[in-house]
């Protein structure tokens, strides 16, 4: 028995007897020693140290020990220290606790539990003191993660194994077997049987002449880097030529024999995927032209877009051909027609641009498209495509791309062809029944987009028919400058419901009246003309304040029913005063505020005369309030729809105020070149319609 000194070592109050452990110190596995039923730490050797760190004396096991993952274990120390049975600890799985260097992570030791000789303090008779567990711990995760590896590469080899005859049962049709350079040593005889090439000519490099002279030179490309990077596995498709000259799409697998990790040879498996093939290109075809008629907003974009989808595949080439909007074949004279575009593919030549108006004459393959409203295939002579057999303009491109066969297909919206797609094969096989089946069923599946398309652009025609009618110059007005601009939204399918007006009233007044009806349609374009009449109606009817004008069609709003939209709108009147100056008298109605600028560059906006927008929101009987401003001479009054100041994500505030400053600055500037800068500026980010109308009084009286 020895005392156990403090030794520089953190323990408890009072030095413990114990048996002489120090023999344990130099020992390469680790030595603990554990007193009374709690289990408190009384010795460690260096390697326990060095296991897990420094562990202070006269405390706990389990209070030292908290960072222990499993401690479970610990447990077993109860088990020890009650019965006295050694108890051997396994390293069948890991324990997660921390390292001498505080990281916390998974190790395997095997660890015996015995019990220990009696602890005696200093001075206590012999045998009166308390007995402990002893703990040898040996660190033995080097070993078990080399087995683990080894188990590893084992089941890595048994699954490889799996896979190939996995890949074997499900492709016994065609399978060869190459060395470790990817020169075929063996074949079966499906190779013979499918593809009716001798054996002789399959073996080495020649299997890769099976395949289609498009998808030869990515295969070989594709298994020269196989061989060079020797991957688990390897899928390759192609399509491989039958015994009747036929092509079939093929799925390639093939999967490394390996020993000691070398590649020694390689097993290959070929199957027909054909129909798998058709399914998935049927689906994609469909759903990327799905795709590409919803983007654009003008059906020749949308036509295009669709004739990208079916080049390269299923044809070398797609023409697109847009008829005019009521065409009809008729028995004499050519069929009129307009080349939107044509895609092609490499090697190709590219197509001129399209966009030109051409005739094709009766009797031509265009024209039977189009009379008989049924597909068309036309295969060329010996001396190329006669004028009749291809559409018009497209002659001398197809004789230099080396054009063998053309497909027309008449696109049919609403019962009425409205375009006709041409395909085109150069160096490939002639079009199959298959082929021109799946682009109709692309085409039929796209008509209703086009279609929309087409009623969009005939909507917008009539739309902006009608806003160019009413959206006319201002009067001139004896010192009086009047300039008015117009600028439809960016989106191309979109007519809104901005508009001004400028005349003057019968008392001699200058009305400047600016408006906004809500939506970008025909509905919004019609609404807008109905409120500009029924306001000049009321304007020219008697003379009112501007407030009253508007009451008066707030009336007449309400009656047009909710369909209509919302709409607001600015009334002002430019007349002069007994004084022989000029005043302006306003009223607002849910509209931005009319901006005054002065010559000298003061600009402020006249807020005094806002109100509810119309529409009979306002209850009846309720007056809307009019505004008198005066006005000096060279001022500028500015009239605008809210296009102006809008942007996206940016409060209505900072684009009012940004309009502020911008007209500030252009105070002594021509009002044309007034109105155009704050135009220009505003149309490079707003997505609306903007309108202004501007009003300048001369900076004399005289």
């Amino acid at each position: 028995m020895s005392d156990v000194p403090n030794s520089g070592e953190p323990n408890s109050d009072g030095p413990i007897t114990v048996p002489d452990l120090t023999v344990f110190n130099p020992a390469p596995v680790g030595v603990a020693l554990l007193r009374g039923p709690e289990h408190i730490l009384v010795y460690t050797n260096d390697t326990y140290r060095h296991l897990f760190g420094t562990r202070q004396y006269g405390v706990p096991i389990r209070q030292l020990f908290t960072d222990l993952k499993q401690q479970q274990i610990l447990d077993l120390l109860d088990v020890v220290y009650e019965t006295g049975a050694p108890v051997v600890i396994g390293p069948e799985s890991p324990m997660t606790l921390r390292d001498e260097h505080g990281v916390v992570r998974d190790r395997w030791f095997s660890i015996s539990l015995s019990c220990s000789a009696r602890q005696t303090s200093r001075g206590d008779p012999e045998g009166s003191g308390e007995h402990g567990v002893l703990v040898v711990v040996v660190d033995v995760t080097g070993e078990v993660t080399a087995k683990e590896v080894a188990r590893e590469q084992a089941e890595q080899r048994r699954r490889t194994l799996l896979r190939y005859q996995s890949l074997v049962a499900v492709s016994v049709q065609m399978v060869w077997v190459a060395d470790r350079d990817g020169r075929v040593l063996q074949l079966s005889s499906g190779w013979h049987r499918v593809t009716g090439m001798p054996e002789e000519k399959l073996l080495g490099w020649g299997w890769l002449d099976s395949a289609h002279p498009r998808d030869r030179a990515g295969l070989a490309k594709a298994w020269r880097r196989v061989v060079r990077t020797e991957p688990d596995s390897f899928e390759h498709r192609y399509r491989i030529r039958r015994r009747d000259g036929t092509y079939r799409h093929c799925s390639l697998r093939v999967v490394p024999i390996r020993e000691h990790g070398d590649v020694t040879e390689w097993v290959g498996a070929c199957a027909d995927i054909e129909d798998q093939w058709l399914r998935e290109r049927r689906q994609d075809l469909l759903g990327q032209a799905s795709i590409a008629v919803s983007g654009p907003n003008r059906p020749e974009p949308a036509l295009e877009a669709v004739g990208r989808v079916l080049v390269p595949e299923p044809a070398d080439a797609c023409g697109i051909y847009l008829l005019p909007e009521g065409v009809r074949p008729q028995a004499a004279g050519p069929l009129m027609t307009r080349h939107v575009a044509t895609v092609t593919a490499p090697p190709l030549p590219s197509f001129p641009s399209g966009g030109e108006l051409r005739g094709t004459p009766p009797g031509s393959l265009f024209d039977e498209v189009v009379r008989r409203g049924r597909t068309a295939l036309r295969r060329a002579g010996p001396d190329g495509f006669a004028e009749a057999d291809i559409p018009p303009g497209a002659a001398a491109w197809a004789r230099a791309g080396g054009i063998r066969e053309v497909a027309l297909l008449p696109v049919v919206v609403l019962g009425e062809i409205r375009a006709v797609v041409a395909l085109y094969a150069a160096d490939r096989e002639p079009f199959s029944a298959e082929e021109i089946s799946l682009v109709e069923e692309v085409l039929d599946r796209t008509a209703p987009a086009f279609g929309r398309l087409l009623e969009l652009r005939r909507t917008r025609r009539v739309a902006l028919a009608l806003q160019e009618s009413l959206l006319g110059a201002p009067p001139e007005v004896p010192g009086l400058d009047i300039v008015a601009r117009y600028a439809s939204s960016a989106a191309a399918n979109e007519v809104g419901g901005d508009w001004y007006d400028s005349f003057v009233t019968p008392d001699g007044a200058t009305a400047l009246i600016i408006g906004d009806v809500s939506g970008h349609d025909l509905q919004a374009s019609v609404t807008m003309s109905k409120m500009r009449n029924m306001l000049r109606g009321i304007i020219v009817d008697r003379r009112m304040p501007p407030g009253d004008v508007l009451r008066r069609l707030d009336r007449a709003t309400s009656l047009l029913g909710p369909e209509e939209g919302t709409v607001t709108c600015v009334y002002a009147r430019i007349e002069e005063t007994a004084g022989g100056g000029r005043q302006l008298s306003y009223s607002v109605a849910g509209h931005p505020p009319p901006l005054l600028v002065t010559a000298d560059g003061r600009a402020r906006f006249l807020e005094d005369a806002q109100d509810l927008l119309l529409g009979g929101l306002k209850p009846h009987g309720l007056l809307r309030a009019s505004v008198t401003e005066p006005l000096e001479p060279g001022s500028t009054v500015l009239l605008y729809t809210d296009g102006l100041v809008e942007q996206p994500a940016e409060d209505l505030d900072q684009g009012l105020e940004r309009l502020r400053r911008r007209a500030a600055g252009l105070a002594r500037a021509p009002l044309s070149t007034f109105c155009d800068e704050l135009l220009q500026e505003a149309c490079t980010v707003s997505g609306d319609d903007i309108a202004l109308l501007a009003a300048r009084l001369p900076l004399t009286t005289g």
